[in-house]
């Protein structure tokens, strides 16, 4: 069994056999989207898919979050050197695409708080574990933007299209429990039973015979592609873009993260 690593600046990547992990690496930050992230998260990806041996992927955030969501400062502004504003603003949705045709089985390991762009990297994983007491929201709207990256059809394609729209219409906090309920979580456990049971459902599947297992997710992706569409949703990044420069959405933005920064003093 061999282990190889690859270096990135934000994630951590590595593949130990039939075994591999993304974790998300800025946890003094709760492991924000930046554009710069979401491209590493892609290239790791498309490396994974250049390693034969590996049958699974565990996904997760180092420290106390899974991911804070979209670093939605970073997005249209360029922020990897000459990047053109409308390719920075659609790294989410190649991120989501990346990962979703990553051969692998991917498991994210939901250990705190999953809040927007976290959500969608949540939804582009196979499989989903989460901590009970993790919080949960899609706060993009308040932020004056539209749930971008193919977010949209994903969440419809895990909870059904009414309460997508509730959720990401409303930004209300949702809990594990209702996430379970609605069928976007496979387990709720508690934060000592996490690493357990992440480790039980990884082995289980990586001893798996390669060629069933992977052809298995290729066939539910075919099948749920064909229902809701993602490929359509190319041109999330003008809606992002838009959103960004609309007056009452930056008066909404700075309202809502206002209304945060007040609940933490």
């Amino acid at each position: 069994m061999s282990r190889s690593e690859v270096d990135f600046d934000t994630i951590e990547v590595a593949a130990d056999g039939r075994r591999g992990t993304i974790a998300l690496n800025r946890p003094n930050h709760l492991n924000p989207l930046s554009s710069h992230t979401l491209r590493e998260i892609a290239q790791a990806a498309l490396w994974f898919n250049t390693q034969p041996d590996v049958r699974v992927v565990v996904v997760t955030g180092n420290g106390r979050a899974f991911s804070a969501g979209a670093d939605v400062s970073s997005f249209g502004v360029g922020d990897d050197g000459d990047v053109d504003p409308r390719d920075d603003a659609d790294s989410g949705r190649i991120m989501a695409e990346a990962m979703e045709r990553m051969r692998a089985v991917s498991i994210a390991r939901m250990n705190g708080a999953c809040v927007g762009g976290g959500l969608v990297l949540a939804a582009v994983c196979d499989l989903r574990i989460c901590v009970d007491d993790a919080y949960m929201s899609i706060p993009e709207i308040d932020l004056g933007i539209p749930l971008a990256w193919g977010g949209i059809p994903r969440l419809v394609r895990e909870i059904g299209p009414a309460l997508t729209k509730e959720l990401v219409m409303t930004c209300r906090p949702f809990t594990a429990a209702e996430a379970l309920a609605a069928g976007f979580l496979n387990r709720v456990v508690t934060h000592d039973e996490l690493d357990e049971v992440v480790e039980e459902l990884a082995s289980s599947l990586a001893s798996k015979p390669r060629h069933a297992l992977l052809s298995t997710k290729a066939s539910v992706n075919a099948v749920t592609e064909g229902m809701v569409g993602t490929q359509r949703h190319w041109s999330d990044a003008d809606g992002l873009l838009m959103g960004l420069r609309d007056p009452e959405g930056r008066a909404s933005a700075e309202a809502y993260l206002e209304r945060v920064r007040s609940r933490k003093h």
